[in-house]
């Protein structure tokens, strides 16, 4: 194996392919902080070089789906926690939305504004999260501390909502278990009105910085054809120049009423993937001004589930002092209502790409089948292609701006 690797790769300098070559064979990972997450990369060297790379996932696996075919649908939806644990509402709001697409729920449009709030301020949670990271592994540390304080912020907007904050368990099948705060709408206008300037600043700070442009143009290119011959979705696409966004393409939770742009890229390298993430991140705040104003010319102030209530948990205060109400919500979580028989898929546009549902119910209490499309677990596939011939560092980088995450791998 290592003869045909040393062939192929000195076939393309045909000069120094005379010259004694020595390679090293470096793991990276799976416990290293260049990682990010546990998984392992084994490179074969030429000096600071890579000649080869192969990767080895599942050190997290977790069986989710398996563990997912024995739980009640209500029972769920922690589990889609620990996928993208960076953006865990949208994982959430994706399997509620999926059941509820089996169920034909039809959702107030108060519902789908609330969620598209929530599912907004998760992208940019996720976004600044790698954008930040990518700045650290360039040298660049401050941008991180900086932004991270508005990351905690969000988290407080998750508090008020549902009262957790990284494994949020938000929402329910058929819309939120509680309303919004007034403290929590507080807090999103103040979000709003505060992170902008903080954003722009961490603009400021990297998008036209000299060591960081170095660092990151024309590092990890990948062309769009074969982005899309690997199943490439969200902003790993677009930045290299396809405008494919599920919101647009299979508009969902009512995001046909909202008016935003998809960013898109030129090159596919690491300088597009962080700057596309850049770019939206203002239109998801533009998308979350844009629902508040439409919530607020909505008569209706009150309403945060479906009129559905086969399947919508009875309001607290009547399970804890009614017998009919306690028995509903007994049966509704441990999975005895009526499920109809069915197969589905829905998918969201998550903050790394197209996160979907495969759902297969035979009527029992539980799915038959299901099945996560974890984007992370679709684009890993092509970084070793994408690092080969660079330097280590840059493989660092080209791994944070892919934003892999761990969880959201191995499922």
């Amino acid at each position: 194996m290592t003869q045909g690797i040393k062939a192929n790769y000195w076939e393309k300098d045909l000069v120094r392919q005379e010259e004694p070559r020595e390679y090293i064979t470096l793991n990276v990972g799976p416990t290293h902080p260049a990682t990010h997450g546990v998984f392992q990369n084994v490179m074969l060297m030429d000096g600071e070089f890579i000649v080869e790379t192969e990767q080895t996932i599942g050190y997290i696996h977790r069986a989710f789906e398996k563990i997912a075919e024995r739980r009640p649908f209500y029972q769920i939806t922690p589990l889609t926690d620990r996928l993208n644990y960076c953006s865990s509402p949208l994982n959430n709001m994706g399997w509620h939305m999926t059941v509820e697409k089996l169920l034909g729920m039809e959702m107030p449009k108060r519902v789908d504004y609330l969620r598209i709030v929530v599912m907004e301020l998760s992208r940019i949670a996720d976004h600044l999260i790698c954008n930040s990271v990518i700045g650290v592994d360039s040298g660049a540390l401050t941008g991180f501390t900086y932004l991270f304080q508005e990351r905690e912020f969000i988290y407080e907007i998750y508090e008020e909502i549902c009262g957790s904050r990284l494994t949020t368990n938000m929402g329910r099948i058929g819309g939120f278990e509680r309303n919004f705060s007034e403290k929590a709408w507080e807090k999103i206008r103040c979000f709003l009105k505060n992170y902008p300037v903080r954003l722009k600043e961490f603009e400021r700070l990297l998008s036209r910085n000299r060591i960081f442009m170095d660092r990151t143009i024309n590092v990890g290119p990948f062309p769009a054809e074969k982005a899309l011959a690997c199943g490439f979705t969200g902003p790993n696409l677009r930045a290299c120049g396809v405008d494919y966004d599920v919101r647009v393409m299979n508009p969902y939770c009512s995001y046909e009423d909202f008016d935003f742009s998809i960013p898109v890229g030129q090159n596919g390298d690491t300088y597009d993937r962080f700057m596309v993430r850049q770019a939206e991140m203002w239109q998801s705040l533009h998308i979350i001004e844009q629902a508040l104003a439409k919530l607020d010319v909505l008569s209706d102030k009150t309403t945060f589930h479906s009129g559905d209530y086969r399947y919508v948990l009875p309001p607290k205060e009547k399970v804890y002092n009614n017998m009919e109400a306690l028995i509903w919500h007994f049966k509704i979580v441990m999975g005895e209502s009526d499920i109809p028989v069915g197969e589905v898929y829905h998918s969201i546009e998550a903050a790394n790409g197209e996160l979907g549902f495969y759902l297969v119910s035979d009527g029992g209490r539980t799915p038959a089948r299901l099945h996560f499309r974890r984007p992370c677990f679709i684009y890993y596939q092509a970084y070793p292609e994408m690092v080969a011939g660079n330097m280590l560092s840059d493989a660092v980088l080209t791994m944070s701006s892919m934003n892999i995450i761990a969880g959201e791998l191995d499922a």
